[in-house]
């Protein structure tokens, strides 16, 4: 009907259909009706139509006629122009037919492989040859692919589907179904750059007698993984799905777990694993990379998503950068990488003098500069020497370039160097310590730049899961514990660990802001306060315990005089990190109660030093409140209610603190306010 208004698009609904008309139908008046096959107006057939949005809505029932598993519908479309001559033009679809009679054997993919070119499941055993006739034939030219994008159900033919981004592959008797992330019906989820992709699809095969059915949901985040010198981050952009599953390499974790296997978990927009190096495999150079290139050969994820789990398995592998320098790490399939630079020494370091405690091993890759070499070390090759100390099994080898060892009869005035590398192994932990013995001595050059942290909350002491950005503020009553940890993201040297400076909370997001109360000073307890600060040992049964501190705090509210103050309390605290066998800083000495010199007449390295705050506040609330009251702010009546028989109650106790405040040397927090707990 070349010229004439089409029949544009198709939706198939479980019950009937809606026909949408090409925009050209509105230069006509015109009638439609449901006709037979002989062209005679069914008058049972009970449609509607919208003439506004040139829509057509034909329920199944006393419409179609069912034929071979599929509803097929016939129109006729009477059309007048502006010159009145009138035109017929008839129209015929269908849409599968879903009832519930028919015999549908479902057959259901796996997790989908996603890939950086395209996503993939499989049906497994579906392809046989043509003489079985319990199999599908292994031509899938007679499949037909519905397509659900959530709010159009598009149906192609393998024909169409191959046009429009979906590819057929026949491995044994098995389907694989490829999908290309710009295919028809493919729906997307974007924050910043990063992308996550996912369509539902179905195949149908065969008559009603004997159909046969396979359903895909399909899930991918191609998008690169973002690496530094200490973690892996993937990064899942927001969307309607909840992370329940972790397998690494095929095996499952359990998701109170991740932590002790090296596993952050942050879910406050999306979801971002921040994956230690040390959980990670390394290959060698290839045609695609010149450096050693930290990968996962596997990372699965599960996601509860429209009522199901819905899975996908990732490769995920850290961009390939030469330039970049790569912190030592020892790895899970039994290696110790590490780099050494030229510049290392002074004159340059000649690297083609370095040798391990075998000297038939050899670097495994030196750049085209000549200005790095990297080591891949097996733990049981090499020289690699071991032994155990408790319950760790420590590895060791060292990597020289000494004087000692150049041929007789020679002079030289090249650097000498020494560098030892211990791996030791844990309750599944990895961590590695270097030790350089250089001529003259180094300034160490590992992980520059300014600190990353995260100050987390945890519901209880086993310090588990934290609580999520949506869970803030987090309700307490006076005097429940609050747990809390801080995290150092980007440091791995095990020579340098993390202490709290001064912890304080404030009632309001600015750290600097009054009134403020100290939690903790000069990395002990405040004295000034009837509850104690709490310090927890980290253990080690967490990847770098020693970058990480964890605290207890008894939950209270601000007052100012007669009036309460807003219940939103937030927390802050200040860092350092020190290196055990070069303290630069009184802090690095554990030393409670701390002498009356203040600390800053020793100066502070700004690099190792930062602050960092909760992600959200604590809301203090009355006892006598319901959990369901708890998401609720106080109103000022019932908090100056609150406030007002606090205050008779601790009013001489708040005049004894004042009057002890005024004989101590309070650093740099001139201003205090009293305290209820």
């Amino acid at each position: 009907h070349g010229g004439l208004p089409s029949a544009e698009n198709v939706t198939c609904h479980r019950d009937g259909m809606e026909i949408e008309f090409s925009r050209e139908l509105g230069n006509y008046s015109w009638h439609v009706c449901v006709v037979d096959v002989s062209g005679e107006e069914i008058v049972s057939c009970d449609h509607t139509v919208d003439y506004d949005r040139l829509m057509l809505s034909i329920p199944f029932e006393n419409c179609t006629s069912l034929e071979h598993g599929q509803h097929k519908l016939m129109l006729k479309l009477t059309l007048n122009d502006t010159m009145g001559e009138e035109m017929n033009v008839t129209y015929s679809t269908h849409c599968d037919s879903v009832d519930a009679d028919e015999v549908i054997t479902p057959v259901f993919a796996g997790a989908t492989n996603c890939t950086k070119d395209f996503m993939a499941v499989t049906f497994p055993g579906l392809i046989s040859s043509f003489g079985d006739e319990h199999m599908v034939p292994a031509t899938p030219l007679s499949w037909t692919l519905s397509v659900d994008d959530g709010t159009t159900i598009h149906q192609l033919s393998l024909g169409q589907a191959m046009q429009q981004g979906y590819n057929f592959l026949v491995d044994g008797h098995n389907l694989i179904f490829q999908t290309a992330f710009t295919a028809t019906g493919v729906v997307s989820y974007k924050h910043n750059d990063k992308v996550l992709y996912t369509v539902a699809l179905k195949l149908t095969y065969g008559s009603p007698e004997r159909r046969l059915a396979v359903e895909a949901r399909m899930l991918c985040a191609p998008g690169p993984a973002i690496c530094n010198a200490t973690h892996m981050t993937i990064v899942i952009p927001a969307f309607p799905g909840t992370l329940m599953a972790v397998d690494v390499e095929d095996e499952a974790i359990p998701m109170d777990q991740l932590q002790e296997n090296g596993i952050t978990l942050d879910m406050q927009r999306g979801v971002r694993l921040h994956i230690s190096r040390g959980v990670l495999k390394s290959r060698l150079p290839g045609q695609s990379c010149s450096g050693l290139q930290s990968y996962m050969s596997s990372l699965k994820l599960a996601f509860h998503f429209h009522g199901e789990t819905v899975a996908m398995v990732m490769h995920p592998e850290c961009p390939c950068d030469q330039r970049t320098q790569m912190a030592a790490v020892c790895t899970q399939d039994g290696h110790m990488d590490f780099e050494i630079l030229a510049d290392s020494t002074t004159p340059l370091l000649d690297l083609d003098t370095l040798r391990l405690r075998d000297p038939l091993c050899r670097p495994a890759f030196k750049s085209p500069l000549n200005d790095r070499v990297w080591f891949h070390v097996p733990l049981n090759g090499c020289g690699t020497r071991y032994w155990f100390d408790g319950e760790k099994v420590v590895y060791e080898n060292e990597v020289r370039a000494l004087q000692a060892d150049a041929p007789l009869g020679r002079i030289s005035r090249d650097s000498e160097f020494r560098l030892t590398v211990l791996c030791s192994f844990s309750s599944g932990d990895a961590s590695l310590t270097i030790k350089v013995d250089n001529h003259p001595p180094l300034a160490s050059s590992v992980n520059r730049g300014p600190l990353s942290l995260v100050l987390l909350s945890y519901p209880e002491d086993s310090y588990r899961q934290p609580y999520r950005e949506d869970q803030y503020p987090i309700v307490r009553y006076l005097r429940q514990p609050i747990f809390l940890e801080v995290q150092v993201l980007n440091r791995n040297d095990p020579n340098l660990h993390l202490v709290l400076d001064d912890c304080w909370a404030t009632a309001s997001q600015d750290p600097s802001s009054l009134p403020q109360w100290n939690i903790v000073v000069d990395g002990c307890e405040y004295d000034l306060d009837n509850y104690r600060t709490v310090f927890h040992p980290v253990g080690h049964g967490v990847s770098y315990a020693n970058y990480r501190q964890r605290l207890e705090v008894k939950t209270f509210a601000f007052v100012s005089g007669d009036k309460a103050l807003p219940g939103l309390v937030y927390f802050h605290c200040s860092v350092l990190l020190c290196d055990r066998f070069h303290p630069d800083s009184p802090l690095c000495v554990a030393r409670c109660p701390r002498p009356s010199r203040s600390k800053r007449e020793s100066g502070m390295p700004e690099v190792n030093s930062a602050v960092v705050s909760l992600e959200g506040p604590v809301l203090l609330v009355p006892k006598g409140w319901s959990t369901t009251q708890g998401s609720t702010l106080l109103s000022k009546e019932a908090w100056a209610g609150f406030a007002m028989t606090a205050v008779g109650i601790l009013s001489l106790v708040a005049t004894m603190l004042l009057f002890l405040a005024l004989l101590k040397c309070l650093k740099r927090r001139a201003y205090m306010v009293n305290v209820v707990h």
